[in-house]
């Protein structure tokens, strides 16, 4: 048997959190322009704040690798700071119309508090984050508006959640389109060309060794091209875990009716040609079944390790409601 290997050295002037769900991992770059990549979510939003001002005081701008609720949830507190948030334009243009399926917030029933998006950001686009430049890679497929950042000196590339030392990206065909995972695999490989040293994934640790890691997500993307049924499992199974995970569980007698209000097990059922309900009560057996939720004290909760979110801290408006006015 090989020895593991360590993951690759990181360079002494970036700071990174690996942050349990339902946090995405955060970057931080100190230096003459402070940016923060990803700020968690909005029910850590003021951890992330203070973490953020004790390890470089102001935060000039924060960039999202896309704007799902783990990655946002921090943007309206700390522009509320004085920061700007950057995020690939199509996702800045909506949030710019204040489309009502904005972070697919109301879409997943994932609350994200109201930000506005000063900077779009295109592909091969350039960046001065902290005391470096770093050129922002278009990676559509988790969402249409994902990015990764590559640093090409230190060969450093942030990949969002396009893929991870365990896992890859989740994709949604009914919003997204059939091509959806056709298109994830296509920004795998376009990222993985790149050859970097190190990756920083939005979930769990860095990979010690990013040829490899690349190597099984092109695998793991592969077979949700090839069995479509698979992928859309796949990607009911973690939001429903996200869910369980941000509000301590659900009773037990509410998880179906709560899942039978949804809209996006609604498109699963109809991708998968079966009914709500059928896809509920079968959602929920096999997670019991395989482990990945547990029953306790009559709530379902998610097996996963997460950080605890006070109920307050949920509160927050649909973005069909933001206001439309300058939040700074």
């Amino acid at each position: 048997m090989s020895p593991q290997r360590s993951a690759p050295e990181l360079p002494s002037w970036l700071t990174w959190w690996q942050r349990p769900f339902p946090d995405a991992n955060t970057l931080l770059l100190p230096g003459r322009q402070p940016a923060l990549v990803d700020t968690g979510f909005v029910g850590h939003a003021d951890e992330t704040a203070a973490w953020a001002r004790a390890h470089a005081g102001s935060i000039d701008l924060v960039v999202n690798t896309h704007w799902h609720s783990d990655h946002v949830g921090g943007n309206a507190l700390l522009q509320a700071r004085g920061a700007a948030v950057a995020a690939g334009a199509p996702e800045a243009d909506a949030i710019a119309r204040r489309d009502p399926g904005c972070c697919a917030a109301e879409y997943l029933d994932q609350p994200v508090a109201p930000y506005t998006v000063e900077v779009p950001l295109d592909d091969h686009q350039v960046l001065r984050l902290g005391d470096a430049d770093w050129e922002v890679v278009r990676t559509p497929g988790h969402t249409p508006g994902h990015l990764a950042l590559w640093q090409p000196e230190e060969r450093l590339l942030v990949v969002g959640d396009a893929l991870s030392d365990y896992d890859v990206g989740w994709v949604n065909l009914a919003l997204d389109g059939p091509d959806a995972a056709g298109t994830a695999l296509a920004s795998l490989t376009r990222m993985a060309d790149l050859g970097p040293r190190l990756i920083l994934p939005s979930h769990g640790p860095i990979p010690a060794d990013p040829a490899a890691a690349f190597a099984a997500a092109l695998r793991r993307a592969q077979r949700l091209v090839d069995d479509p049924a698979g992928a859309v499992w796949y990607g009911a199974r973690r939001i429903l875990a996200f869910a369980l995970m941000i509000r301590d569980g659900i009773p037990a007698a509410e998880v179906e009716p709560y899942l039978h209000a949804r809209d996006w097990l609604t498109d699963a059922a109809r991708l998968l040609n079966v009914s709500p309900e059928a896809l509920a009560a079968d959602l929920l057996a096999n997670m019991l079944r395989s482990g990945a939720v547990v029953l306790r004290d009559g709530r379902v909760h998610a097996a996963a390790d997460h950080a605890p979110v006070k109920p307050e801290t949920l509160r927050v408006p649909y973005p069909r409601t933001w206001p439309t006015t300058e939040l700074r």
